[in-house]
């Protein structure tokens, strides 16, 4: 049986200015990120990470160095856990999206067409992508504790692709930055055991 743990970034730039960064890189991680990436890389110390894997963005390569060198384990880069593709959302703020285009975040979790003409990546190719690396790192790195760095919407399709959860669900689910989302593969049987882990003390403020 192969564990995957999936962690989202550190607090960014683009997390407290509520802007849509999408695949825009060079948005560093806030001094509250960098805590809370030092603080999960001691959390999941226990749990013996073989191998690290990393999004190229920038927010999520920083948490994963940080990990990395908690741990004494190296990571790789790979493209399959990248953040969302905005299209032409990225850069926006969260205010003006919705006052001007509504809900695009339901509209992609329905898989509605409409985010394809502004170059929205879909929640479809999304799921792929990341059903891909889980099933990847399972056969690769058998009966071992992987840790994906990687972004909130490629946690939640992997959630979605595990248990069945409406779109509206998972529009209002939130995973945390720097939370662990824990999942078992055994035999290609995939089981969730956890989403949004971290330290109680976090767990206990508002992490949104």
């Amino acid at each position: 049986m192969t564990t995957i743990i999936l962690l989202r970034h550190g607090q960014a730039l683009n997390n407290t200015k509520r802007i849509l960064a999408g695949r825009s890189d060079g948005i560093n991680l806030t001094s509250e990120g960098i805590n809370q990436a030092k603080n999960i890389a001691e959390f999941i110390k226990p749990l013996n990470i073989s191998t690290i894997y990393s999004s190229p963005i920038k927010r999520a390569q920083n948490t994963a160095e940080i990990v990395a060198n908690h741990n004494s384990i190296d990571y790789c880069i790979d493209d399959r856990l990248i953040e969302l593709e905005m299209g032409k959302f990225t850069g926006m703020r969260y205010e003006k999206l919705f006052s001007e285009h509504g809900n695009v975040f339901l509209k992609f979790y329905e898989g509605d067409p409409e985010i394809r003409h502004y170059g929205v990546e879909t929640f479809s190719e999304v799921k792929d992508r990341i059903s891909n690396i889980v099933n990847f790192v399972s056969h690769k790195h058998s009966n071992q504790k992987i840790l994906l760095v990687t972004h909130m919407d490629p946690i939640k399709a992997m959630i979605s692709n595990i248990v069945d959860i409406t779109p509206h669900s998972l529009f209002e689910l939130v995973v945390a930055n720097a939370s662990l989302t824990i999942i078992n593969n055994n035999h290609n049987k995939l089981s969730l055991l956890a989403v949004n882990l971290m330290n109680m003390d976090r767990f206990q403020q508002n992490f949104i």
